[in-house]
């Protein structure tokens, strides 16, 4: 399989497969499994092009991971950037460098568009993610702290 046609945007018509791993990555994340706000939520981003998804796949065309692009604004630069939000590849498919494929995938992108920057979160104890954000060029911010105020 080559690198060039192991990743691709992904369309509805990806959407059953896809929610699948979306599900597994919220579950990562410590959320119970509801595979059917999952598929919602996806459906939603694509249809409505909220989001841009790309997706890692096998020879066979079977889904092994994907990322998913929010676009946003800086006020402060005056520029437009993609949030690279979701980052995700199946337990039985990782050390293949899926993940590094598709963090390409999704720089491409973002660079093809003249995006100012990618931005991403990770969780403090990811240290396998901060590990190939760092090899990748990312720089972690030590200047803002984040917060949120929870309205739900």
């Amino acid at each position: 399989m080559s690198e060039e046609g192991r990743y691709r945007p992904a369309s509805l018509d990806d959407l059953s497969e896809l929610s699948v791993l979306f599900d597994a990555y919220r579950q990562f994340y410590a959320c119970a499994s509801d595979l059917a706000a999952a598929r919602s939520w996806l459906s939603t981003n694509l249809s409505e092009r909220r989001s841009v998804i790309f997706l890692a796949e096998d020879s066979d065309g079977v889904l092994l991971g994907f990322t998913q692009l929010y676009p946003a604004l800086c006020s402060v630069d005056l520029v437009e950037y993609y949030v690279l939000y979701d980052l995700y590849v199946d337990q039985g498919a990782r050390r293949q460098g899926l993940g590094r494929g598709l963090m390409a995938a999704a720089e491409q992108h973002a660079r093809s568009l003249g995006m100012a920057r990618l931005d991403l979160e990770t969780a403090k104890d990811n240290a396998a993610a901060q590990s190939l954000y760092h090899r990748l060029g990312f720089v972690r911010d030590d200047l803002f702290h984040k917060y949120s105020l929870e309205l739900a």
